[in-house]
């Protein structure tokens, strides 16, 4: 009786299983190199943080402002790798988005008294200021860190009737008098490079949009609505 014979096909030839052996061989001392080189980067990790933000529309240049306190943070945050993004539709069915990203960003130049600077200035831990002092560079948005005590802060130009400003005289109240000379030549007041060109029809009431996303990872910081104070 002849016996019957079948062919294994479970089986892998041996010049094809030293092949793979040698595939997976490269590719492992491909990856390895690579890391070791710098060429693959772990992925960068994301900061946190903890904010508080209020705004304040009252009509003249010294009862408004923008402001937000850092109350804590994983790390210390640069802002030139933060965008400030506010967005809103006002109560008069205006509206507007700016975004901030610091140095050379046009929405944050600003010009006062012949002193040109960024907004929002920063106050606090790790930034030189002084309050008797005008505007130092290491305020500007963009030079300076958030640390826990970080204050974030724009407010609109403003002094009397000869300079004028936000709301200088009563018939100006809510309104800008002598507006070119707070939004030309590329610089802008420190409010409308916050909040737009019109955030002076905003009112207590109505609502703003304000994010702050980490650059590098994209990251949202912060998001939170603000609704406008008197």
């Amino acid at each position: 009786m002849k016996k019957s014979m079948r062919k294994n096909t479970d089986a892998v030839s041996p010049v094809v299983g030293v092949m793979l052996m040698l595939s997976v061989t490269v590719i492992l001392a491909a990856l390895v190199s690579a890391y070791a080189g710098g060429t693959v980067m772990p992925a960068q990790k994301a900061p946190s943080g903890t904010f508080e933000c209020k705004i304040v529309n009252g009509g003249t240049w010294d009862n408004s402002g923008f402001t937000i306190n850092v109350l804590a943070v994983s790390e210390p945050i640069p802002t030139k790798d933060v965008k400030l993004i506010t967005s809103w539709r006002a109560s008069d069915g205006s509206a507007d988005t700016v975004v901030t990203t610091g140095p050379p960003g046009k929405t944050t130049n600003c010009y006062y008294w012949g002193f040109k600077y960024h907004v929002p200035l920063g106050y606090g831990p790790n930034i030189d200021w002084d309050p008797s002092e005008p505007y130092k560079v290491d305020q500007f948005y963009g030079n300076y860190s958030l640390f826990a005590g970080t204050t974030l802060y724009a407010s609109p130009c403003g002094a009397n009737t000869t300079t004028g400003g936000y709301g200088v005289t009563p018939q100006t109240r809510y309104e800008y008098y002598h507006t070119g000379q707070y939004s030309s030549g590329g610089y802008t007041d420190p409010m409308r490079a916050v909040l737009g060109r019109d955030w002076n029809n905003l009112r207590p009431g109505d609502r703003v949009n304000v994010k702050l996303v980490h650059i590098p990872t994209g990251t949202m910081l912060f998001e939170k609505t603000v609704t406008v104070e008197a």
